[in-house]
């Protein structure tokens, strides 16, 4: 699967969004201010497995009944008769459990085998539960917390690579807690970059089959992501930054 990156001005794009996971219905009513038919060359993914309550907690909703009403709202509220991608959502989202994924993931198959969803991904999983969910479908992609200085998942990066799964790191700029570090100033700053471009370019470099899913809020911070794709990190520069620890 090529790497690609939410833009504009005519690049192709794939945009992610974590449907249902917002405030209840925030994401998809931002897509009902949209234009439809969506562009040919747009691919929204959503999620499903969890909701958000009123108070902006997170709830865990696995369970098979939920997980087709999550699917059958998504597609309401984005107004299409069949969804690209829906990743499943596990209970450890971060990642550590090896809990089984087989009865969730077959609901979502048997949707994908009646004509809702036409690929399957994953969330928040281990290679245990990717081979799990081979066993029952393809996996198109993993969307796993990963970033510079959150490695913890360089196994998966490196089995999705190898199985030609495209691997989106969430939080690639470390989210809530913004990536800060004086190497990579230091290396953003030799290569006439943002650190925020080579972080993201650094995810780009890190394998064959790695995208990046960063947020953004306004047109300038997106063409200024979107730039990262072309800056090319040198040996020295990727020394560096194999230095940087959590």
């Amino acid at each position: 699967m090529p790497r690609r990156t939410a833009g504009s001005g005519g690049t192709r794009h794939h945009t992610y969004r974590h449907q249902r996971l917002l405030r209840p219905d925030r994401g998809q009513r931002a897509h009902q201010g949209s234009p439809l038919p969506y562009p040919a060359d747009l691919h929204l993914v959503t999620k499903v497995g969890a909701r958000r309550g009123d108070d902006g907690s997170w709830i865990h909703s696995e369970e098979p009944a939920s997980l087709k009403a999550q699917v059958h709202e998504n597609l309401e509220h984005l107004g299409l008769g069949v969804l690209d991608v829906v990743n499943l959502r596990t209970a450890a989202h971060d990642g550590g459990s090896e809990d089984s994924i087989a009865e969730s993931f077959t609901v979502l198959a048997e949707l994908q085998q009646e004509g809702l969803i036409r690929h399957l991904g994953l969330s928040g999983v281990t290679i245990t539960q990717i081979r799990e969910a081979q066993t029952i479908a393809p996996v198109v992609t993993v969307q796993n917390r990963y970033n510079l200085v959150r490695r913890h998942d360089d196994d998966v990066v490196d089995y999705c690579a190898d199985q030609n799964i495209a691997f989106a790191s969430f939080f690639p700029l470390g989210g809530f807690t913004p990536l800060q570090s004086e190497t990579l100033a230091k290396v953003a700053t030799r290569l006439s970059a943002t650190p925020q471009q080579v972080a993201l370019a650094w995810l780009l470099q890190r394998s064959s089959t790695s995208i990046v899913i960063p947020g953004t809020s306004s047109v300038g911070h997106l063409r200024e992501n979107v730039a990262a794709a072309d800056l090319v990190l040198p040996a020295d520069a990727d020394a560096d930054l194999d230095t940087i620890t959590t």
